[in-house]
């Protein structure tokens, strides 16, 4: 009597960041397929997930995958390591368990697989690491960004008009919007509505940093904007006074 072929599913993720790329899943899928084949077991579907957070519960292909697996369409759910099933350790667990209720476990396909009770330890060991991993980069990442801020570079975010991203993101005065901005406090200076600032500017064909005809918003943000003053706030974090423009990076462009 011939034994049923055992399938599997493959699952793929890689997380937000522009060092991720499609050859992450290419890597992951290609570890999955050499596993499955070498141990008798054919792959009837793959679910990929990108530019997504192991954190996040909703992921959508993540969810499709689960919801599939009610069906009992395969036997195994192969990933390429445990953090790209998820980095939160509680999720990893429940979304597990669902799948171990229909008869399905999941394979992590780079990692050292060990049954019995020895491999009970294992598993929790590389759920939590999953966690860990994921817990000390996104620390890295805001010390990081505060450093930066400290430094008066850019952290990312909608760009300010009348500065420009240096090389090493330090901000500088960019010539031709500041003269915009100049323009703005002007006339907000002389007691012009915001309404005809935006029209006056928008007569001559001045635009804002999106390449759009200027609102009311765009001249509200500029003139309450602290950066234009030389301070520089990063969450709790503020640098620079108008005497100390420097360290920061900003300066008043629009100071004539």
């Amino acid at each position: 009597m011939n034994t049923p072929e055992k399938t599997a599913a493959i699952y793929a993720r890689f997380s937000p960041g522009r060092e991720q790329t499609e050859q992450s899943i290419e890597g992951q899928v290609r570890v999955c397929e050499q596993y499955a084949q070498a141990h008798g077991i054919k792959i009837v579907d793959t679910y990929v997930d990108r530019r997504i957070s192991g954190r996040r519960e909703d992921r959508p292909e993540f969810q499709r995958m689960i919801a599939d697996s009610a069906d009992k369409k395969w036997d195994f759910v192969l990933v390429y390591r445990t953090d790209r099933f998820g980095r939160d350790k509680y999720d990893i667990t429940i979304y597990k368990h669902k799948l171990a209720q229909l008869g399905i476990k999941v394979i992590p396909a780079a990692e050292a697989m060990v049954e019995g009770p020895e491999g009970i330890i294992l598993e929790a060991l590389m759920e939590g690491l999953a966690e860990y991993y994921s817990a000390e980069l996104s620390q890295k990442v805001s010390r990081g960004m505060k450093e930066s801020a400290y430094k008066g570079k850019a952290t990312g975010g909608t760009r300010l008009l009348g500065y420009r991203t240096a090389a090493d993101k330090s901000y500088e005065i960019d010539p031709d919007e500041s003269q915009t901005v100049r323009k703005v406090f002007d006339l907000y200076i002389k007691g012009t509505p915001l309404q005809a600032i935006c029209d006056q500017l928008n007569a001559i064909g001045l635009k804002n940093t999106m390449g759009n005809p200027f609102r009311i918003g765009n001249i509200n943000n500029i003139i309450s904007n602290r950066k234009y003053t030389g301070v520089y706030k990063y969450q709790a974090l503020t640098i620079g006074t108008k005497k100390s423009a420097p360290n920061t990076g900003f300066g008043p462009c629009w100071a004539g």
